[in-house]
């Protein structure tokens, strides 16, 4: 991944806009950063922009999978607002330095569902859940497994880097049955129940008639998934 990366002497507000025709407030957010460290592919910036503006100036419920350096909180919070719920977990216990700064953070597995369903109860619920944590496949599915149920009605999954998807060292690989985009395809059928009459759910954690949505790639854009809970 070395020949993805952005140099560090480069422009990273002139990268978005001229690459990806994007400007705005969360351009300006990212690219401005200071203090804590960010860390975003430059092409996720204007997919945020698109499934979360909706959720700005609002008391919306957010949970981060993956606190890192703190940065994301910050982004976060600087975008959604104030009134805003925010909330990253992480299995890093240094990260329980930046508890309170722009959010709560808790330390926990993504892969542990009684964590998963306290953090969630201590927030309140959960409008919009991002995982951008271990990348792993059977991390990936639990917390799908265990979130996207106790998601609001029309809120919003969001899985970062789903290139490891075909990384075998991830868990992952081209015709792995782990494979995270076969667990896509799985809900793009459950969500289609009515026309192959499969009367069986390949996903019944899930719940039938609870996805309104399902974008793997975001119309084509690499790496990231999202979908949308039933309204």
């Amino acid at each position: 991944m070395k020949k993805f990366r952005f140099p560090e002497d480069g422009n990273v507000a002139e990268d978005i806009r001229e690459r990806y025709g994007f400007d705005g407030d969360l351009l300006d957010i990212y690219a401005g950063n200071e203090g804590v460290k960010v860390h975003k592919w430059h092409h996720y910036l204007p997919l945020y922009d698109r499934y979360f503006s909706r959720y700005r100036g609002t008391k919306v419920k957010f949970l981060e999978i993956g606190v890192n350096n703190g940065g994301s909180l910050q982004m976060w919070r600087r975008y959604l607002g104030d009134d805003a719920v925010l909330c990253g977990i992480d299995i890093n216990p240094d990260c329980a330095q930046y508890d309170g700064q722009s959010g709560m953070v808790r330390i926990g597995s993504q892969d542990d569902p009684e964590f998963l369903a306290k953090v969630v109860e201590e927030m309140g619920g959960v409008d919009v859940v991002l995982d951008d944590g271990s990348h792993r496949m059977p991390h990936i599915e639990t917390s799908l497994r265990v979130l996207f149920p106790l998601l609001t009605q029309g809120g919003t999954y969001m899985i970062e880097d789903l290139h490891t998807s075909y990384y075998p060292r991830f868990g992952g690989g081209f015709d792995a049955k782990a494979n995270f985009f076969n667990t896509l395809r799985h809900m793009v059928d459950d969500m289609h129940r009515w026309y192959h009459g499969n009367k069986t759910s390949a996903i019944p954690e899930l719940g039938r008639g609870r996805i309104a949505r399902v974008e793997p790639g975001i119309a084509g854009e690499r790496s990231l998934g999202s979908g949308r809970a039933g309204e």
